[in-house]
């Protein structure tokens, strides 16, 4: 198994040394997303994982391939043909960079074929077959062709290819079957097949063995249901990548009809990607891409499956023995002390969900109990992402039909959900919710959510902040963390920045959170800077951070300058990171570490020592929905919220970032050379994973876990 990942490498030794004012300091932001990506596909190959979650592994590594290139890859695109000469932050031409990008996706997607073979033939041991058409019996023909006429054959519409019909449009990952066909005169036509999503890629056979036959195979044998007067001469198979960003008026005044107008033209972007099967004549692929107008760098040949991300859909789950052990969410026992009532915990002490090992209910239930009690009186929300059917939509539904005030923040422009955010937005708007865009030019990234409640003759608020989503689906598999708290001033802030959504007009002074586009990052350099100033003073000084990705370049120096002062400096990134760790001179205070595994690590976390060696109880601990890039500091609204309660703060510290830290089953460091390595890990390699599933959280643990937490885990105990 590699043990590997290449990044971007650093400069030769004839190159200028690495300081503050040479560009190769910064690893490049679309290398590193790729090297993130060889991390995953990694995993595909780790044996320490069930045969089918490698399945899943390379599945996801081709999902994510697929957005790459639909958003990165086109803009990149998209500046080279205008012509752009302006250079990246690491010294890169975007001509440059996509010479680079290019010469790295050959280099990856011969790895994700390679990685499905191998898978395939693992598969096919343990009794999980795909199989060729044309090895099957007469009876299992005969069920196909059934299969075939009864699924299959009424959704397809073959295509003629000709002078008389112009090249027909092909959606973005659209796949297709492209034919060369005799008629019984001699002469020869083209034809296409769209290959419907409507209808699942692999088809399974009946019977007690497990075997499938992918769509295309079905098709193609029995094709003569579809031309019965004409001889198929060959064919192929090819999917097409498009153009995905989106382009919208700034001055529009209605946003919502805007937006619909974009995304029914998203579907038509440029084709930026041609998959091609090895075995299509020449011929019929030069047709196929003049007419796509893809460019030659942009066609990929190839032996193997064409769309790897469906292989998902041989995740069977009569495997059980090769998927991972069940897995059950804890619901916090904090709130099962107070009998269900979540306000009357939160009224008890601050307190942290641990997402996915405790439950997403919980954050449901704050907003479905708020829609239900009569003493609620206003409910304001951010909603970025949620799932289809989602209880918090519903929630806020009913608290408006109830007559509670109800507010619900609603980004359009979160990429790739815009359609299901417009169509649930109408939901609230019907059910009486005030629903507000935010901004035309800045994404509302934000995790907030605020109950306003009549208590005692007032009004006391309650707020729920979180890192990631509102999204029960994701919240299954993201690591995420969710803190409810009623302090004051943390809820004054929250609503003075529902206010700024709302009204746009900035608040003079927040109290305790900070926030982008305002202060964010200044704050952080200005906690950076007392770091420090700690260290020159001879005091203990330390920065851990853990956040989905790093590029801003001001972020980087400040992290730089710390470390040139002595500042001790951990890192985790689960995505991209273009600062080089352990370059002498410059970051050999920094440590890098990337933690790929079952879960995707997306939970923020920003960590100060404040003149104390970490982990410490006078530690500055914050949690974030922001990363550390330019659109997250500079274009979004997203909150740093600090964690002062502490039994929460030990959690986050003691037990969340110290476990990361420790982890080896499944860590990556980064070198300055820009390479990724795996680190050596023996078979009882301490899992951060598997060590939430089985430990409860501190701030989440009810009474009764108290003493036994305090006597197996005193570390985590408030110190």
């Amino acid at each position: 198994m590699p043990t590997t990942q290449r990044a971007q490498p650093a400069p030769t030794n004839d190159a200028a040394p690495l300081d503050l004012d040479n560009p190769s300091r910064f690893i490049n932001r679309e290398l590193s997303w790729m090297a993130f990506n060889m991390r995953v596909l990694e995993e595909a190959r780790n044996t320490r994982h069930p045969l089918l979650e490698r399945v899943r592994f390379l599945s996801i590594s081709a999902s994510n391939w697929d957005e790459f290139y639909m958003v990165r890859v086109a803009g990149v695109k998209g500046q080279v043909d205008a012509g752009v000469k302006s250079l990246s932050q690491d010294g890169r031409t975007p001509a440059q960079q996509l010479a680079d990008i290019l010469e790295r996706a050959s280099e990856l997607m011969r790895a994700q074929q390679r990685t499905w073979q191998d898978l395939k033939d693992e598969l096919e041991v343990e009794g999980i077959a795909v199989v060729d058409v044309d090895s099957l019996g007469d009876d299992d023909l005969a069920w196909l062709e059934r299969r075939f006429l009864d699924h299959v054959f009424p959704v397809l519409t073959p295509l003629a290819i000709d002078p008389a019909n112009p090249f027909p449009f092909i959606p973005n990952l659209g796949f297709c079957l492209v034919l060369e066909l005799r008629r019984a005169n001699g002469n020869l036509s083209h034809a296409l097949i769209p290959v419907p999503t409507q209808v699942e890629r692999f088809v399974r056979l009946p019977g007690d063995t497990i075997r499938f036959v992918p769509l295309e195979d079905l098709i193609g044998r029995f094709l003569y249901h579809l031309f019965p007067n004409r001889e198929v001469i060959r064919g192929g198979c090819f999917r097409v990548t498009r153009d995905s960003a989106i382009e919208f008026d700034e001055r529009a005044e209605d946003l919502v009809r805007t937006f619909e107008s974009a995304l029914k033209r998203r579907r038509r972007g440029s084709a930026i990607r041609l998959s091609v099967n090895a075995e299509m004549d020449p011929d019929v692929l030069k047709i196929i891409v003049d007419e796509l107008g893809v460019d030659r760098d942009d066609v990929f040949l190839w032996e193997g499956l064409l769309g790897l991300v469906d292989i998902k859909q041989l995740i069977v789950d009569d495997r059980p023995d090769l998927l991972f052990k069940p897995f059950d969410a804890r619901f916090p026992e904090r709130v099962r002390d107070f009998g269900g009532d979540i306000f009357a915990a939160i009224r008890a002490k601050d307190f942290i969900v641990h997402h996915p090992y405790e439950s997403f209910d919980v954050v449901a239930q704050f907003v479905g109990q708020a829609a239900r009690d009569p003493a609620v009186v206003a409910i304001k929300q951010t909603l970025y992402r949620t799932s289809n059917n989602s209880p918090i939509v519903a929630a806020l539904c009913e608290a408006a039909e109830a007559g509670k005030q109800v507010t619900a923040m609603v980004e359009l422009k979160a990429r790739f959900d815009e359609e299901a955010n417009i169509r649930w937005s109408r939901d609230l708007e019907n059910a009486g919710v005030q629903v507000v865009y935010g901004f035309v030019d800045m994404k509302i990234h934000a995790k907030i959510n605020l109950v306003v409640r009549r208590e005692s003759g007032g009004l006391r608020s309650y707020a729920h902040f979180g890192t990631g989503n509102y999204h029960p689906v994701t919240a299954k598999i993201y690591t995420d963390l969710s803190f409810f708290t009623c302090e004051p001033a943390l809820c004054r802030d929250a609503a003075r920045i529902f206010n700024y959504m709302t009204g746009h007009d900035q608040p003079m002074d927040l109290e305790k959170l900070h926030y982008s586009p305002v202060d964010m990052r200044t704050s952080l350099i200005a906690m950076i800077d007392d770091e420090i100033a700690h260290a020159r003073a001879g005091r203990p000084a330390g920065v851990w951070v853990k956040v989905n990705s790093l590029i801003d370049g001001k972020m980087i120096d400040a992290l730089y300058r710390a470390s040139q002062a002595g500042v001790k400096i951990n890192l985790i990134f689960r995505g991209i990171c273009g600062l080089r760790p352990g370059v002498t001179g410059l970051s050999e205070n920094i440590r890098v570490k990337s933690i790929v595994g079952r879960f995707l690590e997306h939970s923020r976390i920003i960590v100060f020592g404040n003149g104390h060696r970490l982990p410490s109880k006078n530690a500055k601990v914050f949690i974030s929905s922001a990363d550390w890039m330019p659109r997250n500091l500079n274009r979004r609204v997203e909150a740093l919220v600090p964690i002062e309660n502490p039994t929460a703060h030990a959690q986050v510290l003691k037990e969340i970032m110290v476990t990361c830290l420790k982890d080896t089953a499944q860590s990556w460091e980064l070198g300055g050379d820009g390479v990724y390595r795996r680190v050596p890990a023996a078979d009882d390699a301490l899992s951060a994973h598997d060590y939430f599933m089985t430990n409860p959280s501190l701030s989440g643990r009810g009474t009764a876990r108290r003493e036994r937490v305090a006597k197996t885990r005193p570390h985590l105990v408030e110190s």
